[in-house]
Formats: C-alpha cells, sequence, structure tokens
C-alpha cells in the first residue's frame, strides 16, 4: 500500500483550476499508477474533514518540444479532479490562494 503523500504529489494551480473551487472541485497532480479508490481515500487522508463525492482522472501525454535542432518529449503526467461532498469541509490550502 503506498503512502497517501507518494499518491498526491502537488496541486495545480491555474486558473481554469482555481475557478472550479466554488464548484467544491480541486485539482491535483497524482501518480501514474494510481486510481481513483486510492486517490479518494489519499485526499480524505491528507485533509482530514474533506469527504470526497467522486474522482474524475485525466492522463495527459508528454509534448514535443524543441530547442533548436534537438527535440524530445516533456514528461507524461496524471491529474485528478477531485469533487467533494456538500457538508464535507473545504481544503484550506486552495483557499488561501484565492
Amino acid at each position: 500500500m503506498k503512502a497517501p503523500q507518494d499518491i498526491i504529489l502537488r496541486p495545480v494551480i491555474t486558473e481554469a483550476s482555481m475557478a472550479n473551487v466554488q464548484l467544491r472541485k480541486y485539482t491535483f497532480r497524482v501518480a501514474k499508477d494510481a486510481n481513483k479508490i486510492e486517490i479518494a481515500k489519499a485526499v480524505e487522508t491528507l485533509f482530514p474533514g474533506a469527504k470526497v463525492s467522486s474522482v474524475n482522472t485525466i492522463s495527459c501525454r508528454g509534448r514535443l518540444k524543441r530547442m533548436g535542432r534537438n527535440q524530445g518529449y516533456t514528461p507524461s503526467f496524471k491529474k485528478a479532479i477531485v469533487t467533494l461532498t456538500e457538508g464535507s469541509k473545504t481544503i484550506e490550502f486552495f483557499d488561501t490562494m484565492l
């Protein structure tokens, strides 16, 4: 069993993800091999009082980047959009970002 810190890697702070905070949707970058059940348990463990309603995951492929005649790919990653229930406590980290 993985530790919750190994599943939830970092929050995603963009304009689109911050717009979803009012809808109780929080975006995280997660481990590539994590499934929805593990992500939900990790969020509830790391943020006490948060009750997860649903988890949507997105696997993002690495993009081709060029510098002169050299080219390569950026690393691929996985994102998770976590929706909390109505009666649950919000995640304070995102509240301070607004």
